[in-house]
């Protein structure tokens, strides 16, 4: 793939998570001292649920992280596993993709 295309899905990439990020921040307004049970158990589960998000989004944000490394080191879109390079079509899908669609299969089935 080329260098600057790659760039520009990592950026596209990027500032989608960054934006899904700052969409969790509580809401002006929400009131942490409610005394309702019922209100106290929603707020718990949205807290939850939002974490939860969070934690995805950092992860996701990590693993952009480490593609823009690895196309600062000559080897985006090469797989980490083996070495043969991931097809265009997957990066142009999956830009932060480790490995082949193959190998990815194997590694969550492993997991």
């Amino acid at each position: 793939m080329d260098p600057e295309r790659a760039r520009e899905l990592l950026a596209r990439e990027r500032e989608r998570i960054t934006h899904d990020l700052s969409g969790l921040s509580p809401e002006p307004g929400d009131d942490p001292t409610t005394t309702d049970p019922a209100d106290r158990a929603t707020d718990v589960f949205e807290a939850e649920l939002e974490e939860g998000l969070s934690d995805d989004l950092r992860a996701r944000l990590a693993a952009v992280e480490r593609a823009e490394a690895r196309l600062a080191a000559g080897t985006y879109g090469l797989s980490i596993e083996s070495g043969e390079p991931i097809p265009d079509e997957r990066l142009e899908v999956v830009p932060t993709a480790e490995r082949t669609a193959e190998e990815q299969a194997r590694y969550e089935g492993d997991a």
